[in-house]
């Protein structure tokens, strides 16, 4: 199902000059309206406008299918040149696109061009663990596997199930199909397994447990981002206990693979006038995001890392072959 939307109205003479280039961007959120990635076109159409990175309203197009696979696979096949075009991702896409979820579609068959915000990862205990560190459980974990089971609002092979895998892998431990790891329907559900005892961890998004946090019911032994978010600044990172792991999930765009280089640059530096405004640092502390930029370049190279190091934990785990 696509639907589209304008992010303002035009109007009949807005409609008329529709097929100029000023008239002509668009955002493809690869989900029915509501939902993260409608969030980030909204957000990213109003704001581009609101600083002048674009002179007229983008067009935000939903087109929902196949876990953002529908999206992805229009714009390889229709729209591969198409300068005009950003589509909203987070971390999912790339972790799909890692495990082949979207039939042969591969990520170099478009350009990652940037993130601007993000939910970090944690790993959070109930409140009378045992574990006090990320480094007690990690230990504990190697010496005997079976004794520590993660709840993860995931299926088995998703980010959160991904996320304390990284942080074993960078522990130095090999065997992690060893890791026990429970997939529950949704954040929500896997801190009451933790809560309740049945598992002896939770991995999932600091988004998940603000507010078991604050009523005390569980501890985040870490969280899986560059730098301490704000206003949960007792919480450690992973990286400063020993374990260089980030793992957030961000929310960014890619754009059609051939387009030239100065419209990929030119895209980078309206996505980076959006991060720098005080529009975006509003809508972040509004809806519980922390800062996570990576623009152009860069974020190519970070995606590219990212998803070599899930291919190669999915064939570990045995999610892929």
């Amino acid at each position: 199902m696509t639907t589209t939307f304008r992010a303002f109205g035009l109007g009949a003479f807005g409609l008329m000059l529709a097929s100029t280039s000023a008239l002509a961007t668009e955002c493809i959120a690869p989900a029915n309206p509501g939902g993260g990635w409608d969030f980030t076109c909204r957000q990213v159409a109003r704001i581009m406008q609101e600083v002048g990175a674009i002179d007229a309203p983008m067009v935000v197009t939903n087109m929902a299918g196949a876990g953002g696979g529908v999206a992805f696979a229009h714009v390889v096949t229709e729209r591969n040149s198409d300068a005009d075009l950003i589509v909203a991702a987070s971390s999912a896409t790339t972790t799909r696109l890692a495990q082949n979820a979207f039939a042969g579609a591969t990520a170099d068959q478009v350009r990652f061009l940037g993130a601007i915000g993000g939910d970090p990862g944690v790993i959070v205990v109930a409140k009378d663990s045992p574990f006090q560190s990320l480094g007690d459980l990690v230990e504990a974990i190697k010496a005997d596997p079976g004794s520590v089971a993660f709840a993860g609002g995931s299926a088995v092979g998703g980010f959160d199930h991904m996320k304390p895998l990284r942080v074993m892998k960078a522990a130095g431990f090999t065997d992690i199909t060893k890791i026990k790891y429970i997939g529950v329907d949704g954040g929500a559900d896997a801190i009451t397994q933790t809560i309740g005892g049945f598992t002896q961890a939770m991995t999932g998004d600091m988004s998940e447990i603000t507010g078991f946090i604050k009523s005390g019911d569980v501890r985040a032994l870490a969280v899986l981002s560059e730098e301490r978010v704000a206003g949960f600044d007792d919480i450690p990172t992973a990286r400063e206990q020993g374990f260089d792991v980030i793992a957030v999930n961000w929310r960014g765009l890619y754009v059609p693979k051939d387009i030239s280089d100065d419209q990929y640059n030119a895209w980078a530096d309206k996505l980076r006038a959006v991060a720098e405004s005080e529009q975006w640092q509003q809508v972040m502390a509004e809806n519980g995001l922390a800062p996570f930029t990576k623009i152009g370049g860069d974020f190519q190279a970070w995606v590219d890392g990212v998803i070599v190091d899930e291919v190669a934990l999915s064939k570990e785990i045995g999610v892929i072959q």
